[in-house]
């Protein structure tokens, strides 16, 4: 599967109802770092850049990669980020010239062995890698139902990426060291067209209407059966965190 590919056509549903980050999360991945403003970070498969704009608000200068032209276009601009075109195992930048290097949802959908090394590459020493993904917590039924609907309707599509094998991949890696994982608490409000905006967003879903109509379908149920008196349903995440430093 091209991870670039699968996500034409769902820049303005990810610009839209894509979940933003906590600031607890944005807290931990920059716990330790003295002046936030002297930092560059690398944030890679950017997406819109709802991450790397929360990384700017702290006045980090931020270069986001991403290799879809829509996504690129269809980002909100600011001050602190610059978008670029390029990929997890070519970035375009020097050696050791990034303070920090970020992943937000992401990372599963890269080759592992040669982006850890390009990671290492353009990391600094002192640097530190940031792995970060938004899970729907199934705990919450809501939220379970959503998921299975979701996943249902990718039909199995095989070789979608396994985020266990690249967590695996980095605690193993020859280039990464003290890696550590913590997660903290999220929630999404949507209304009917967020909740099937969000759905769309994922690059597995299907995007012809015959094959998205079905989805569609038992999300206007499920929101209808649970939505509070504002037309409002409940997403609930838990966002895991993953920092590691550069062997050094």
């Amino acid at each position: 599967m091209n991870p670039t590919s699968l996500f034409s056509g769902r820049a303005t549903d990810s610009a839209l109802y894509r979940p933003s980050y906590p600031a607890e999360a944005i807290n931990i991945i920059l716990e330790g770092f003295d002046q936030p403003s002297q930092l560059v970070a690398a944030d890679i498969g950017a997406g819109t850049g709802i991450a790397s704009r929360l990384l700017g608000e702290r006045e980090i200068k931020v270069i986001a990669i991403e290799p879809n032209p829509e996504m690129r276009l269809a980002a909100t601009g600011h001050p602190m980020v610059e978008f670029r075109s390029g990929t997890a195992e070519v970035t375009g930048f020097p050696d050791a010239s990034v303070d920090l290097v970020t992943c937000f949802q992401s990372f599963h959908w890269f080759n592992p062995s040669p982006t850890l090394y390009e990671f290492h590459r353009i990391l600094k020493s002192s640097g530190r890698l940031g792995l970060v993904w938004g899970i729907w917590d199934e705990d919450d039924s809501f939220t379970k139902e959503f998921d299975r609907l979701v996943f249902q309707s990718s039909n199995n599509i095989p070789g979608l990426p396994s985020r266990e094998s690249m967590i695996s991949a980095l605690l193993e890696s020859p280039y990464f060291q003290k890696v550590r994982q913590t997660n903290v608490p999220y929630q999404q409000w949507l209304d009917l067209q967020g909740l099937i905006g969000l759905a769309q967003s994922q690059g597995f879903v299907p995007l012809s209407p015959e094959e998205r109509q079905p989805l569609v379908a038992q999300l206007q149920k499920l929101h209808e059966q649970a939505a509070d008196t504002s037309g409002k349903v409940c997403v609930v995440y838990r966002i895991d965190i993953y920092l590691a430093e550069p062997m050094v």
